[in-house]
């Protein structure tokens, strides 16, 4: 029985990475990240162009129609090129809680414009997640006041989509009257993180979030999973270089990946790694096709490819010796967008908690 991805998951793949391959070199991701915000604005238009925001919009509301594996796919095609652009929160996260989460009329009111590329959503989730003294978000009178951190993708977003601790999900013009965007400032260079406030904003409620956590949940469960991806993508990338570099870089005489040493390292990274895949494309299957199972799944796959990436991306660097640190070589961008995947909706303890509680264990 073969177990992995279609023809069709695998050619818009490709196409994905000849794309980066393309148009956002190292050269470029560093021009981005000294404040060059053309460079990913093209980026970002020419990914759009091949499809990547109507992937989950079905084929009624103007999109394409797929599921999460094919949506899981592109995340780790992104990784793998360290994208420049907004894809997990504005075509994976809105997308889902839109379809599970609000009503025909709000469906026919923002998902053909998220498939024809009119409209795209900043999402802010962290007061479900894990709240923050000072970062409650109140809703009172139609009104939201509070403040969200970490909102994902805040870049030229035209909309902005905010959770309560109670899993309720509300709607925004990124132009309202009373809200406001800081830029907040990480590692990771080539995406776009805010804080974003609320003084008496006019707000719209998606109607079944009222009274059910689904739609929070499937959402942020699709967001792991597409983050698991995007880690996938990285970590391989980073093992691409090591083992790259091993067969050019010689030191008394020979190639170091002639050394046992370095062949040890680069053999238990993809070992480690490879296990991955299954895990996260059978993630991404549950969540289309295994209710029960879906979340369990999506901390798991998130969990475990935040741990595994982080091991690996210490043991690219050390492959690279000293080059491995220098902006000359750019490999810190794939390092520093693993670190932070690591920590976005939910770190590896926080999750690992939440699947000790799916399971009853606590």
């Amino acid at each position: 029985m073969y177990f992995g991805l279609s023809e069709d998951q695998e050619f818009f793949q490709e196409n994905i990475k000849k794309f980066l391959d393309d148009n956002a070199s190292v050269d470029v991701i560093r021009k981005i990240a000294t404040d060059h915000p053309e460079h990913q604005k093209d980026i970002q238009e020419g990914l759009v162009s091949l499809g990547i925001n109507s992937l989950l919009v079905p084929e009624e509301y103007g999109g394409l129609g797929l599921n999460i594996l094919f949506a899981t796919a592109v995340s780790q095609a992104l990784g793998s090129g360290i994208a420049p652009s907004a894809f997990i929160g504005s075509y994976v996260m809105a997308p889902i809680a839109i379809l599970n989460g609000g009503s025909e009329d709000q469906k026919k009111l923002y998902l053909p414009d998220i498939a024809s590329g009119k409209i795209s959503f900043a999402v802010g989730f962290s007061e479900f997640i894990g709240a923050r003294e000072n970062c409650e978000i109140i809703f009172k009178n139609g009104k939201l006041n509070g403040r969200s951190i970490f909102v994902l993708d805040s870049n030229d977003a035209s909309h902005i989509m905010v959770a309560d601790k109670d899993g309720k999900i509300y709607i925004a013009s990124m132009n309202s009257e009373g809200l406001s965007k800081n830029h907040l400032t990480t590692v990771d260079k080539t995406r776009s993180f805010s804080e974003v406030i609320f003084k008496e904003v006019e707000v719209e409620l998606l109607e079944k979030t009222k009274d059910a956590l689904n739609p929070i949940q499937k959402s942020i469960d699709a967001g792991r999973v597409a983050l698991a991806a995007d880690t996938l993508g990285a970590a391989q990338e980073m093992i691409n270089k090591a083992v790259e570099y091993s067969k050019e870089r010689k030191q008394f005489g020979r190639v170091i990946g002639s050394f046992q040493a370095v062949k040890h390292m680069c053999a238990e990274m993809t070992a480690d790694l490879e296990p991955c895949y299954a895990m996260v494309w059978h993630a991404a299957h549950c969540i289309d096709e295994d209710e029960e199972d879906s979340r369990f799944m999506s901390c798991h796959s998130k969990a475990h490819t935040s741990e595994v990436g982080k091991v690996i991306a210490k043991k690219a660097t050390e492959v690279h010796g000293g080059m491995g640190f220098t902006d000359l070589l750019g490999l810190h961008y794939w390092f520093k967008r693993i670190g932070v995947n690591r920590q976005l909706l939910g770190a590896p303890e926080i999750i690992r908690e939440e699947a000790a509680k799916i399971q009853k264990l606590i």
